[in-house]
This record gives structure tokens, C-alpha cells and sequence, in this order.
């Protein structure tokens, strides 16, 4: 019951704030990392390079799939304002329902931009089972395919050392973020702007994804906010000996 009210408040709160956003410029911090996917995503188009965007290997029916729509709402962005270059980006994943996902998202996109006859299905690839299968087949793409940056959002464990050593082999910069302390580390350390934690999520709201992605931000914090006084409360009633 507390958790499906919680879900509610939450949804009530993204409904109204995303109106809100609609009618007001959204105002966000700073985060490099982000603004630096933002002129990747310019450059590939001027250039005719190709970007690779890296999806991990979890699945969206477990605890990852978040990790796993965020990174699936960026491709989506992705793919609509690259999809009229000369090498439009190529989509990495390791399982099976989130290939599947990763190939309609891009079809998406290239649906929204107008040129869905430019849209093909081997853009979307699943790279391998498994964690290491998934990085041994990705790993290639790095240094055959003309790639400009490559862009990991989702699940990545330890396996993320492997991708950021074929990028680094080609001179790719790399920009990503996990939901996996292992990858987060790896991908902290290769990372010249990196992202952290939470900052998964908000890659949609950086690069236009709409006022709904803005208004989730807001979410997120107004929630966090509201924990962080639940516990200070919860700590002062105990100390008072009320509870």
C-alpha cells in the first residue's frame, strides 16, 4: 500500500510538472559530461562520423531496467537528429528483449525525423550473451566503423574496462555512466567528464528529450527531498524517546 502510494504522488507530481515545463523554460545545472554528448551528437553529423551508443547487458524485466529505458530515451534523441548524416549511429546491447527495444527506438527515431527509409535494422545490434560475450562483440565496432565517440548508458560491469580499452585504442572519447559500482568506477576513471549515479537519468532531459524528462528531474529531487526529511523526523522522534 505505501508503495503504490508513493508511485502515485510520484506520477501526480510528473503529470503537473511536466505541464508546468511546457509553458516555462527549464532550468538545468551544469554537468559536462552531458554537454559534452550534446556537441558529440553535432559533430558526428558535420564530420560523417558515426557514434556508438552502448546500451549494457541488463535486462529490462529485473532491477536494471531503468538503467536500461534511460539509456534507450537518449537513443531515441539520438537517433532522430543524426539519422540524415552519412554514418548514423549504431546501437550495442547484450540482451535480447532490450535488442529488440534498441531497434525500435532507433526506428523511432529515424520515423520522427521523416526519413524512415534511411532506417536499417542492422543499426540495432545485440553484440553477445553474457557480459563478457556482450563487450567482445561491441568491442570491434570502435575501431572499424568510423566512430566518433562512444556513449555507454546502462548496465556495465567490469566488462566496461574491456570497451573503454578498444576506445582508447582508437583515440574514441568516451562518455558513459553505470548503474554498477564495478563499471561506474572504470568508466569514472576514463572518462575525462564523467557522470555519477542519478545523473543516468537525466541524459534525456540534456539533450531535448521533452518536458517530461525535465519534470522527472524535478521528481527525483522533491522525492529525495522529502526522504531526507522523513529520516531526519524519524531521527528526532527517536532521540526525543516518542517512538
Amino acid at each position: 500500500m505505501i508503495e503504490f502510494s508513493i508511485f502515485a504522488f510520484a506520477a501526480f507530481l510528473l503529470l503537473v510538472i511536466t505541464l508546468w515545463k511546457r509553458k516555462s523554460p527549464a532550468v538545468l545545472r551544469e554537468l559536462p559530461a552531458l554537454k559534452r554528448l550534446y556537441r558529440a551528437i553535432g559533430v558526428s553529423v558535420e564530420d560523417g562520423t558515426r557514434l556508438h551508443i552502448s546500451l549494457g547487458q541488463g535486462g529490462l524485466l529485473n532491477a536494471q531496467g531503468g538503467s536500461a529505458l534511460a539509456g534507450l530515451a537518449a537513443l531515441r534523441i539520438i537517433a532522430e537528429r543524426t539519422s540524415v548524416s552519412d554514418k548514423p549511429p549504431v546501437a550495442s546491447s547484450g540482451d535480447p528483449l532490450l535488442g529488440l527495444l534498441t531497434q525500435d527506438t532507433l526506428q523511432a527515431g529515424y520515423h520522427a525525423a521523416g526519413v524512415d527509409e534511411l532506417y536499417a535494422p542492422t543499426s540495432g545490434r545485440i553484440t553477445g550473451l553474457g557480459p563478457f560475450g556482450f563487450a567482445a562483440g561491441a568491442m570491434p565496432i570502435s575501431a572499424n566503423e568510423n566512430i566518433s565517440a562512444n556513449i555507454m548508458l546502462g548496465h556495465f560491469g567490469a566488462e566496461a574496462g574491456l570497451l573503454v580499452e578498444a576506445s582508447e585504442r582508437e583515440s574514441v572519447p568516451v562518455i558513459g555512466v553505470s548503474d554498477n559500482l564495478a563499471g561506474q568506477a572504470i568508466l569514472f576513471a576514463a572518462s575525462q567528464e564523467p557522470l555519477i549515479g542519478e545523473e543516468l537519468f537525466a541524459a534525456g532531459a540534456y539533450i531535448g528529450a521533452g518536458a517530461s524528462h525535465t519534470a522527472s528531474l524535478t521528481v527525483q529531487d522533491i522525492l529525495r527531498l522529502l526522504i531526507v526529511l522523513v529520516l531526519l523526523g524519524g531521527a528526532f522522534l527517536k532521540l526525543a524517546g516518542m517512538i
